[in-house]
């Protein structure tokens, strides 16, 4: 039942979200030492957990990373799939292995986001369309990005890691899966550009070869 709102942005709450938006990077690098206030932090979260789900399964879990040898362990994960990734990138193995790909060791939070247990019960909306959980999920991490960019934060999503060995280490449920390690945290500048395309690896694509009418 809809109800008549009176939540009409202002022209300064449009430009601000926007400016969100354009201005959101996927950050590696961190101011080390430092730290997120816990209410900012529950702020962060708050606005993952707002996200919308398929079926308002709400798929979506988070653990909070405060042990130094976790993170440790973490890093070693990433670190033994960032070599398995360069060998397969072939020719551009050299300048991948250039890039720095996380802050797991600098960023102030460290928090990996996992889909839950037992999704296969959440039939509305997943029925022909299972990865939708994963949909789910990742708008509660674009809100997280757009929430610590709000809060002058920087964010990077580490998802170079092997999955199975993510769920050991955590003690994940069976069913269970981890999708992201979140670094969080202060940080010195933001990137004029997306990192990637600023160093080169790819390109912004034109809006206009990515949308058509009617058919593909």
């Amino acid at each position: 039942m809809q109800t008549k709102s009176n939540n009409k942005f202002t022209p300064a709450e449009t430009k601000a979200v926007y400016k969100a938006i354009y201005n959101r990077r996927d950050m590696r690098h961190f101011k080390p030492k430092s730290s997120v206030e816990t209410d900012c932090l529950n702020r962060i979260l708050s606005a993952a957990h707002a996200a919308p789900s398929v079926g308002f399964m709400q798929p979506w879990r988070f653990i909070r990373i405060t042990s130094t040898e976790t993170r440790n362990k973490l890093q070693n994960i990433v670190e033994q799939e960032r070599q398995k990734t360069a060998d397969a990138l072939d020719q551009r193995k050299t300048e991948f292995l250039k890039y720095k790909i996380e802050g797991i060791q600098d960023s102030a939070e460290v928090i990996v986001v996992c889909l839950t247990e037992n999704r296969d019960e959440y039939i509305f909306g997943r029925r022909t369309l299972p990865q939708m959980d994963l949909a789910s999920a990742s708008c509660a991490i674009q809100n997280m990005w757009l929430a610590a960019r709000a809060e002058n934060l920087g964010m990077g999503w580490v998802s170079i890691f092997e999955p199975k060995d993510l769920a050991e280490l955590l003690n994940l449920p069976a069913t269970a899966e981890a999708i992201a390690i979140l670094c969080l945290g202060p940080v010195e500048a933001f990137y004029e550009q997306a990192l990637l395309e600023q160093e080169g690896w790819d390109k912004r694509k034109d809006l206009s070869e990515l949308i058509s009418e009617n058919t593909w």
